[in-house]
């Protein structure tokens, strides 16, 4: 049987879905979307787990309609303001993954002086996925790897975004759709796998704990028997 995870990644899915089904602006699901977070955050203290990753934006993602993107703008901002000083109180160290500076000035300023306020916390790391696209980032490690000398395995892998965080234990995608949206690919080789039908906003950190639980009970072999 597995231990407990030490890396859990989220694909959290599910938004508009959400508002759709309640007759409400699709804004209204990314803001429930955001409550789901800040409860998920507070919920997971004590479960152990050494870092989690959410795909809060992907790479893909700029596609949508503008209005779109400057709601998920907006609220990733006012997260910020109204969490960091809770975050940075409970030792959390934030980090993103992707590419972040594609965001408007001020965005990147906050995100900039939120990792700057907690890039010394020894607690869980929280890796926001912003801006971030899985074939892109092993492009640019294998790219870095081999400005290096020989790309292999392990150097490919020192130079992937998560290079300083544990190995992915334990992937969860929300809202059923069950495939991995260009997330995590490389670290999602040997990782559990983790689907459930329940919309993003509605997520809590007690199907996080069955999620958990599931993963404990599983044989895990990395392709031996």
């Amino acid at each position: 049987m597995a231990d407990g995870p030490r890396h859990v990644a989220i694909i959290m899915d599910g938004n508009g879905r959400w508002a759709r089904q309640r007759h409400l602006p699709r804004a209204m699901g990314h803001k429930r979307g955001v409550e789901a977070v800040r409860n998920l955050l507070r919920g997971v203290r004590g479960m152990g787990l050494e870092a989690l990753t959410l795909y809060a934006f992907s790479s893909e993602n700029w596609r949508r309609p503008a209005d779109e993107i400057d709601d998920l703008t907006r609220l990733m901002k006012h997260f910020i303001r109204s969490d960091l000083d809770e975050i940075a109180a409970n030792g959390v160290r934030l980090k993103i993954i992707g590419d972040h500076s594609a965001f408007d000035e001020e965005a990147v300023a906050l995100i900039d002086g939120a990792l700057t306020r907690t890039a010394g916390n020894t607690g869980t790391t929280l890796a926001i996925a912003l801006n971030y696209g899985g074939q892109q980032e092993i492009v640019r490690a294998a790219r870095a790897a081999a400005a290096q000398g020989e790309i292999t395995e392990d150097t490919l892998a020192a130079h992937l975004d998560t290079a300083d965080m544990p190995p992915l234990d334990l992937l969860i995608r929300t809202s059923g759709e069950i495939r991995l949206s260009n997330f995590l690919l490389w670290q999602s080789a040997y990782a559990e796998l983790s689907f459930t039908d329940v919309l993003w906003p509605d997520f809590t950190v007690d199907h996080l704990r069955q999620a958990v639980a599931q993963f404990a009970g599983r044989e895990r072999r990395f392709g031996g028997r």
